[in-house]
């Protein structure tokens, strides 16, 4: 019984195979039809456009051709460049009034002639919020200053992909006939 088995799969797999390769003489030839942009792919230009980012913040957007992004990587940078300015001052400020309080020295916060008295532990707790602050500020900038680079390299990347309203994903209903119930799923249209 094994064996009669052995040799009808022997058979319809040598069939299968044989079958398979009967079809070698038929070509088929492709004319290909997809058009290009004008100026052609440029694999450097992702890199390009990184490259002129780093070396001048919105240099990349400029290289690009999308001069609007510009004023916002810098008001990005600048608001960050303000922030680290403003902590630091304060930073050394407080840090400031806090060596000539223990130098028995007066202070810009002494609570003479006028001014605000802070203690000692508020001198030492404002010291401690400005320099977290200062140093949060220097890393939000710097990541902000990456994040332009990124969005240069990234945008150089997809202009130069087909992007043209014939290609479209868009939701459709399917009725199912078994169960008459409608059914969501996406459908990719490719129009030629």
């Amino acid at each position: 019984m094994f064996k009669k088995q052995l040799y009808t799969f022997l058979l319809l797999t040598y069939l299968t195979i044989n079958a398979s390769f009967s079809q070698e003489s038929a070509v088929l030839k492709i004319k290909d039809t997809v058009f290009g942009n004008s100026l052609g792919y440029d694999p450097l230009s992702p890199s390009k456009a990184a490259f002129y980012s780093a070396i001048l913040p919105g240099l990349g957007q400029a290289y690009n051709k999308k001069y609007w992004k510009i004023p916002f990587v810098y008001a990005a940078l600048g608001s960050g460049v303000y922030f680290y300015s403003t902590n630091n001052k304060n930073y050394n400020r407080v840090r400031t009034a806090f060596k000539l309080m223990k130098a028995g020295k007066p202070y810009e916060f002494d609570g003479l002639n006028g001014n605000i008295f802070l203690s000692e532990a508020a001198l030492i707790s404002a010291q401690k919020g400005y320099k977290k602050d200062r140093d949060l500020s220097l890393l939000v900038t710097a990541g902000l200053y990456v994040l332009q680079i990124i969005e240069a390299s990234t945008n150089a990347h997809l202009l130069q992909h087909n992007v043209d309203n014939s290609l479209t994903i868009s939701p459709k209903l399917i009725k199912n006939t078994t169960n008459n119930r409608t059914i969501v799923g996406a459908q990719l249209n490719f129009k030629f």
